[in-house]
């Protein structure tokens, strides 16, 4: 029987892996977008669901307007909820990352409560609700971080971001603990790095290793520590969520965690001298004087750089049965997607 998936976030990096995915898997995609006369902005898929043997379906629905996934949920077997704004540079963290995190999860929800035909709800959440910044780990007298572990250092002020997936989650399991008609599966993924589908996604992701191939970063590299995962494993986790009938839970999803100075020496040792890398990593006092050219604030860079993190990613190879792409791998297609893009 073909199944049918709402996907929200679908033309966004993760997003638009998981759809290539569903539809060479013969389902039925459900795309929200919040103007359909926008077809540049997800032309990509539309092209992908042409040579694949499933069907693309195109849905206006907006995060931040009660009701407006009603429609597209009646009639889906299962939801996707991946849109979520990931933007490290805000103005209103607010209006820009609070309002559509929480109320677009809220709003996506009420809607798997409304359809009778939805059985599961996978959501994209991220390491960013385990944890805020990577001296809780020491700070909780922890070894590592693992799905138990909650982010409650966070706030509007500090790390809005996280905050947004902290409070977003928490929404989530408060809406999934009130009904029992829908199974809510979460996945949790650290730093998403690999090629992208669109190229010309406006990722976060895409941007930090811009930086890094332009020579910004060739005086120094912050002492940052960050769990790293492929975009396509990130994809496939969603998969696995859905058709694994024993998937619950959170799932942390990382390769590995390494410094930033570190994914540097990677790319040289795939690259050779093809970039201006750095030699080394920049001193801490050093941060605070240059932060802010990177959008680190002096609370970010007090309560991060210099301090190692390590994430448990046992529950997403052993439930879920992911085979993680080795972070080499995922860097030397990332890097020669970009290069062969700025040719």
């Amino acid at each position: 029987m073909i199944k049918t998936v709402l996907v929200t976030g679908g033309t966004g990096y993760i997003g638009s892996w998981v759809v290539k995915y569903l539809l060479e898997k013969s389902y039925t995609v459900r795309l929200t977008v919040r103007n359909k006369n926008k077809q540049a902005n997800y032309a990509h898929l539309s092209k992908l669901a042409d040579t694949s043997s499933g069907k693309l379906e195109i849905w206006e629905a907006d995060l931040l307007i009660k009701g407006s996934f009603d429609a597209a949920a009646n009639g889906a077997d299962s939801i996707m909820h991946i849109a979520s704004p990931f933007i490290l540079k805000v103005k209103d963290a607010q209006k820009e990352l609070i309002n559509p995190a929480l109320l677009g999860t809220r709003n996506v929800l009420e809607a798997a409560n409304a359809s009778p035909s939805v059985k599961k709800v996978v959501l994209t959440s991220s390491v960013a609700a385990v944890y805020g910044d990577n001296i809780d780990m020491k700070a909780m007298g922890l070894n590592e971080f693992t799905e138990e572990h909650f982010n409650n250092t966070s706030s509007l002020k500090h790390q809005p971001y996280s905050y947004s997936k902290a409070l977003a989650e928490k929404e989530a399991w408060d809406i999934y603990k009130s009904q029992s008609q829908w199974k809510l599966v979460v996945i949790n993924p650290s730093f998403v790095m690999g090629p992208a589908i669109n190229p010309d996604t406006n990722s976060e992701s895409i941007g930090f290793m811009k930086d890094i191939l332009s020579g910004k970063l060739a005086m120094g590299a912050p002492d940052l520590y960050f769990g790293f995962v492929d975009a396509r494993d990130v994809a496939k986790a969603h998969l696995l969520a859905l058709e694994n009938h024993a998937a619950d839970g959170r799932h942390i999803l990382a390769e590995r965690t390494t410094g930033v100075f570190e994914l540097t020496q990677i790319i040289k040792s795939i690259f050779g001298k093809k970039f201006k890398l750095p030699t080394k990593k920049s001193p801490k006092l050093l941060m605070y004087l240059v932060g802010w050219m990177f959008g680190l604030n002096a609370k970010f860079i007090t309560r991060n750089v210099g301090h190692a993190i390590k994430l448990n990613n046992t529950k997403s190879s052993i439930k879920l049965g992911l085979v993680y792409t080795p972070l080499e791998k995922t860097i030397e297609d990332m890097v020669n997607q970009l290069d062969k893009s700025s040719d």
